[in-house]
């Protein structure tokens, strides 16, 4: 019925505040340079992680062609109005178990707060398959996920789960 106790109101304005100034007090630490207590590279010890499954074979995406953006601020807009643009930050090729092959795409002072973007290279994943009923334009050819971080300190893993025709994806663990 959406109508709140008391309690429930304290709560809910209490855990908010307690959000926002871990949030302000995450830009104002600075980030080591080393390694301490084995976080591997400084930052806030949390990181970025993927995996493909091409659920069309039942099997993970192996070779598939994945690049990570950043959502950054534009300079040179004119209009004074606030725009984003993406910046490239790296380009993957799935290993053999659908996973990045290096371990974490973001980690140490590399993983911040911020919009980002994968893009799955699905319809070139598809068209080397002998069996496959691409023939021309695939139906998904390169699949764009938007995503947000905003905790430093934790894992984000980004699953997809595709096909020729479909796609799933969900926060994972």
């Amino acid at each position: 019925n959406g109508v709140t106790t008391y309690h429930e109101e304290i709560g809910c304005a209490l855990y908010q505040v307690n959000k926002i100034a871990f949030m302000r007090l995450l830009e104002k630490v600075t980030y080591s340079t080393t390694s301490e207590g084995g976080s591997g590279g400084g930052g806030h010890g949390g990181f970025l992680t993927c995996h493909v499954l091409d659920t069309a074979n039942g099997i993970p995406a192996a070779g598939m062609k994945i690049e990570l953006y950043r959502y950054v601020e534009d300079d040179n807009n004119n209009n004074n109005e606030t725009s984003m643009k993406k910046q490239l930050i790296e380009t993957f090729i799935t290993n053999s178990d659908g996973r990045l092959p290096n371990g974490p795409a973001l980690s140490g002072c590399n993983f911040t707060v911020g919009q980002y973007q994968w893009k799955f290279y699905v319809g070139d994943y598809f068209a080397r398959f002998a069996n496959s009923r691409i023939t021309g334009t695939p139906f998904l050819d390169v699949v764009p996920l938007n995503f947000g971080l905003d905790d430093p300190t934790d894992h984000y893993h980004v699953p997809l789960l595709c096909s020729p025709w479909s796609y799933s994806t969900y926060r994972g663990s």
